[in-house]
């Protein structure tokens, strides 16, 4: 019986297998063939094989590609399509999925929460497959220890629906926006409204687990400090693929208070927008204040959002001492728990805190740019940026500044690959959103047009730019006679300044020939770059 059962499960496998390299279309490569075969043989069982790989022909194959879209930019009927989607439930068929596409020379995209600004993680212009991290998303709490084990398929909100179901006064900082895959944001830096006082999510990463190049289950002691080092803001999809984060929680008072202050006059508003640059960065670290400018009923405003680590009474006090331009009153505040404010900096109403467990998809289309500022832009500069948002084709659009200093003022440099520390004041993030996909070259133009006029204003030497805000106008590869290394300095030293080379050191050791790996990805040395 156990001879006739092994048998069975041989053919079934076998005909499961052949079913499916039917279904790939008669394009594909004898290589993706080759690839499924060798996939569907490691995985070995014709449930989880069905579960988990969606070619084409599939009736699940759109909605599983489009259901972490957060860009529609690329979700048209002429963006380069995935020949295969692998959404695995265990980190056994990550392994399978690296080892087999080495082997064959296939080309994978690593997908956690969808939000790569330039669709990286889901689109190529070469023949690939998405490995799509979503199932892989657990997230196992140790309050005592103040420590969670979170898989990179979880998004931030789910990660602060867990610590703030259980903890009022355990944290973690991380962004504002909670459909955000921890994989990506975490890989990247990932900053929100507690950076002032605790830094990025990156800096309160403790241990990593990941599949590394060669298929092995690597964590922090295995993979070596400079492994370690780079996948915590050197973008991971570069080195590896994350399966987990290891993370320290930070404390939070039990009382919390948001408040939101709105200015439509454009002189005055204008002028705390100035103001607000020489006191957001240098302010008690336990104040976060964001200036937001964008059009509202045809009008552009100025919104300045923040969170205080304290009560309303002390925020009063705080601001009408170091900003009393603001002109902040008692009826802008609002006293609730860490958690709730996640909600409340979300803009997703006055629901419970449930709601930061949902899955959500963007539906407008978007690009962005960033900058960092270290000194104060002149006022006229500020009004030529109000002045920008009258223009019709910014109807959508918002110029958001993210205070620094504090804690991001204190971490060196050199201690992640995140560079933008020490003596930046703000970041700015250029973005425009439109409806619809006709005529997105108009609203583009409009973001490459108001960065273009800050150049003088900003950081240079280089010109930073922020890898999670990823922007392909800064370069990418395009093939020639220069070499990757060669051609990734143009966007990697914006991205990493002087960490850009060590970055290149680790993914020469890490990964020698390249096999992760996208249009901006960090490249090897050559033996050409090393002599």
């Amino acid at each position: 019986m156990k001879l006739q059962s092994f048998l069975s499960s041989i053919l079934l496998s076998f005909t499961t297998t052949i079913l499916l390299l039917l279904s790939i279309p008669h394009s594909v490569s004898a290589n993706h063939a080759g690839f499924l075969q060798c996939l569907s043989f490691r995985l070995n069982d014709s449930n989880i094989i069905s579960k988990v790989i969606h070619t084409p022909n599939d009736s699940s194959f759109s909605s599983v590609l489009s259901s972490s879209i957060q860009n529609p930019r690329f979700s048209t009927p002429g963006t380069p399509k995935p020949v295969l989607i692998l959404t695995p439930v265990h980190p056994s068929h990550v392994q399978s999925a690296v080892k087999c596409a080495r082997r064959f020379g296939i080309h994978i995209r690593t997908r956690s929460g969808g939000h790569d600004y330039e669709g990286l993680s889901y689109v190529s212009h070469k023949p690939f497959v998405i490995i799509d991290l979503k199932n892989l998303r657990s997230i196992t709490l140790n309050i005592d220890n103040r420590s969670v084990w979170v898989q990179t398929g979880a998004t931030i909100g789910e990660l602060y629906y867990e610590i703030g179901k259980k903890n009022k006064t355990l944290a973690f900082p991380a962004g504002v926006c909670p459909t955000v895959g921890v994989g990506g944001h975490f890989s990247g830096g990932g900053y929100g409204t507690l950076l002032r006082k605790h830094g990025l999510a990156a800096d309160h990463v403790v241990d990593a687990r990941v599949v590394d190049s060669r298929g092995r289950v690597l964590e922090r002691r295995e993979m070596g400090e400079d492994f370690f080092w780079a996948i915590r803001g050197g973008g991971g999809s570069s080195f590896c693929v994350v399966l987990s984060w290891k993370i320290g929680l930070v404390d939070v008072p039990s009382t919390v208070t948001v408040f939101n202050v709105t200015k439509f006059e454009e002189q005055s508003a204008v002028k705390i927008v100035h103001r607000w640059q020489f006191v957001s960065d240098r302010v008690d670290d336990d104040l976060f204040v964001r200036v937001m400018l964008q059009r509202f009923r045809d009008r552009v405003r100025a919104s300045f959002p923040g969170l205080y680590l304290g009560s309303v009474k002390s925020l009063l006090e705080l601001v009408n001492r170091e900003f009393p331009e603001l002109g902040l009153e008692e009826s802008d505040c609002q006293e609730m728990t860490w958690i709730e404010s996640v909600v409340w900096f979300a803009e997703l109403g006055d629901v419970s805190i449930d709601v930061l467990g949902k899955r959500t998809r963007a539906s407008l289309a978007f690009k962005a740019k960033s900058d960092f500022v270290q000194e104060p832009i002149p006022e006229s500069s500020i009004l030529k940026m109000w002045r920008r948002l009258q223009e019709p084709e910014a109807e959508l659009a918002q110029l958001i500044f993210t205070p620094f200093g504090g804690r991001m003022s204190e971490i060196q440099d050199y201690e992640t690959p995140f560079p933008h520390r020490y003596g930046n004041m703000y970041e700015i993030q250029y973005l425009n959103y439109w409806r619809g996909g006709e005529g997105r070259e108009k609203y583009m133009r409009w973001v490459e047009r108001v960065y273009n006029e800050m150049s003088e204003f900003v950081s240079r030497s280089p010109r930073g730019a922020y890898i999670n805000l990823r922007d392909l106008d800064l370069g990418m590869y395009v093939g020639g006679k220069r070499s990757k290394y060669e051609e990734g300095k143009s966007w990697g030293v914006k991205y990493f300044k002087n960490n850009f080379e060590r970055l290149v050191r680790v993914k020469t050791r890490v990964d020698p020939f390249d096999f992760f790996c996208d249009e901006q990805s960090i490249p090897t040395f050559s033996s050409v770059d090393v002599m």
